[in-house]
């Protein structure tokens, strides 16, 4: 079964418990074991807001993207989101970062994500979680796709809790 990797973020509310419960919810929804990257502060993309809490959760994934995608959305919907503004405030955000040999591509989903390589807030959690991640298109590591240091670095990320072997601290 392929390893998946999603992104959660939060910049409203109890970031913390939101992606929390988010993990909560993931673990239900996933087919394998639930292991998450440490937690980011980031500067927001978009429109003036607040800063997000940012990380990743790795688990296997046997789902057509499509059908990861739905329940991604169920999630966010059972949590409490309501899209307004694009790349605006938001109380969760679940994405599909990267799944293990896949590439997939439709109107509103891409995988890997399309924007993996240009926000470290998505590419430095992964890497925690998968240091040797390859973008399955070109086989390259993704540590080594042109920019990605670059990107790194560009962003400021602030650890707000370190990696724990079971997941988001407090978690359980």
């Amino acid at each position: 079964m392929p390893a998946a990797v999603v992104g959660i973020g939060s910049n409203l509310g109890d970031r913390i418990e939101n992606m929390r419960a988010a993990v909560r919810w993931l673990g239900r929804l996933a087919a394998g074991c639930v292991k998450c990257s440490p937690v980011y502060e980031t500067q927001p993309v978009g429109p003036p807001q607040p800063l997000f809490l940012n990380a990743a959760v790795l688990f296997s994934e046997e789902r057509h993207p499509r059908e990861l995608l739905k329940g991604l959305l169920a999630i966010e919907r059972e949590l409490g989101r309501i899209r307004t503004e694009r790349w605006g405030p938001r109380l969760i955000d679940l994405d599909i970062l990267w799944i293990e040999g896949v590439s997939y591509s439709e109107p509103g989903l891409h995988v890997p994500h399309a924007s993996l390589t240009e926000r470290a807030f998505a590419l430095r959690p992964l890497l925690d979680l998968v240091p040797d991640a390859r973008d399955p298109r070109t086989g390259k590591p993704l540590q080594m796709v042109e920019g990605v240091a670059q990107g790194i670095h560009a962003t400021s990320l602030s650890m707000v809790a370190p990696p724990r072997p079971e997941g988001i601290p407090g978690l359980q």
